[in-house]
């Protein structure tokens, strides 16, 4: 059996720790395998300085049948860079009803390109998202945003710098990754550690 695809949008300086469970949930099942994808085939360093291989650029992909999900990962050129060619992927994505999850800066490239004004959203502090968003005509979604460490909405996940747990809880809940009382146990595992 062919397994689906996760797609993990990469750019410059990402932020590895935010998906690291996410990435380490994924990829040892049988269901779906985490591919790398970017503007260009060039290794992109993450923030702790891993060089990661890019599998896919955006312009030669064209397999959205086998797309399960799109994550976009935080990262540091989020809030320095429009990354406009990046934003018909992901309209087509989500044209495509194929979840799209986003997490710490990534939320900000969804604000600012308007595909978080009609959903539920959070992202890091509404004073971050004010600011960083004063400027931006595109997003009206102000009074979507949730102060929460994730929420889902519509076909969109999106997670604070500090909810890597809950951000890849969500994911594994959408993917259908594990049943509900391994999800359960996998949460409390990671959230609450071994001695309480």
């Amino acid at each position: 059996m062919q397994k689906k695809e996760v797609l993990l949008l990469l750019t410059d300086h990402w932020a590895d720790w935010e998906v690291s469970y996410v990435i380490s949930g994924i990829n040892p099942t049988e269901k779906y395998v985490v591919k790398t994808i970017a503007i260009d085939k060039l290794p992109k360093i993450s923030i702790g300085g891993l060089r990661t291989e890019i599998d896919y650029c955006l312009n030669e992909y064209h397999n959205f049948d086998n797309l399960a999900m799109l994550i976009l990962a935080g990262g540091f050129s989020w809030g320095q860079d429009r990354h406009d060619e990046i934003t018909n992927f992901v309209k087509k994505t989500a044209n495509l009803n194929i979840p799209i999850s986003a997490i710490c800066g990534a939320t900000l490239f969804l604000a600012k390109h308007g595909f978080l004004n009609h959903v539920k959203h959070t992202g890091d502090t509404w004073e971050y998202f004010v600011e960083n968003l004063k400027n931006e005509a595109s997003y009206t979604g102000q009074e979507n945003f949730v102060p929460a460490q994730v929420v889902v909405d519509n076909g969109f996940i999106t997670a604070n710098e500090t909810a890597s747990v809950a951000f890849a809880y969500e994911i594994f809940k959408t993917l259908k990754l594990f049943d509900e009382e391994a999800l359960a146990m996998w949460y409390d595992y990671f959230k609450n550690g071994i001695f309480r």
